[in-house]
């Protein structure tokens, strides 16, 4: 999934992105809400982790703005003040979630996935197509009674295509959501990574999940091509 990171502490930003990164997730950082504001005015995202206490936006007038502008896209706010009036503010403004500095990391990430799950309609931390099994909290991948091993983003994108399972995907939606603004890659990524999943999940298996939609994308789903 691909990740806003707003947080105007540098170290702390990076420390973040950098095991954003490693879990699987694209990340872009900034480091001001004005920032924030004018990366969200033409970038979308699966999710947004706030600060409140930013120079020249706030927190609060981020989120005021993406909301206003109709984006229902799930926001956790990061925050040092822990008041319950504080918290009140930030979920009655439109965050989806709350969480204290310092916190855990596997607490984060717990809750980027409980807010992605919800806003994909998922019902639980497994996602399944056919006999693929996709556990997004243990980061196993299973197909029938074999396990599989995948790269970060290998892992990004079968979760992405899972998430949207029987929805084609364009190869610039799939770009946009898998690979954050850094990447300086060739632009044959999305297919290239298709093929690497499809050597992994499709190999040998009579029934194929994978599917290439002429003309379209790619669509992940449980019948033959059609």
């Amino acid at each position: 999934m691909r990740i806003l990171l707003a947080e105007d502490e540098r170290d702390l930003n990076s420390i973040i992105a950098q095991k954003l990164t490693a879990d699987g997730y694209s990340v872009d950082c900034c480091y001001d809400g004005a920032e924030a504001i004018d990366i969200l005015s033409y970038t979308e995202y699966d999710a947004i982790i706030l600060d409140i206490m930013m120079p020249k936006a706030d927190g609060f007038t981020v989120l005021q703005t993406l909301r206003d502008s109709g984006k229902t896209t799930p926001v956790l706010f990061l925050t040092a003040r822990d008041a319950v009036a504080d918290r009140v503010r930030g979920l009655d403004s439109g965050a989806n979630d709350y969480l204290v500095k310092p916190f855990s990391f596997e607490e984060l990430t717990a809750r980027l996935r409980v807010m992605t799950r919800t806003a994909f309609g998922a019902a639980s931390n497994v996602l399944t197509v056919g006999d693929l099994t996709m556990d997004c909290a243990a980061h196993t991948v299973r197909r029938g009674n074999r396990d599989i091993t995948l790269s970060a983003k290998e892992y990004a994108l079968l979760e992405y295509l899972m998430h949207n399972k029987g929805v084609v995907l364009s190869r610039e939606k799939i770009e946009n959501h898998i690979w954050n603004f850094d990447y300086e890659g060739g632009t044959n990524v999305v297919d290239v990574y298709i093929s690497y999943l499809r050597k992994k999940i499709d190999g040998g298996a009579t029934q194929k999940l994978i599917h290439t939609v002429r003309g379209r994308g790619y669509v992940l789903r449980e019948e033959t091509g059609r």
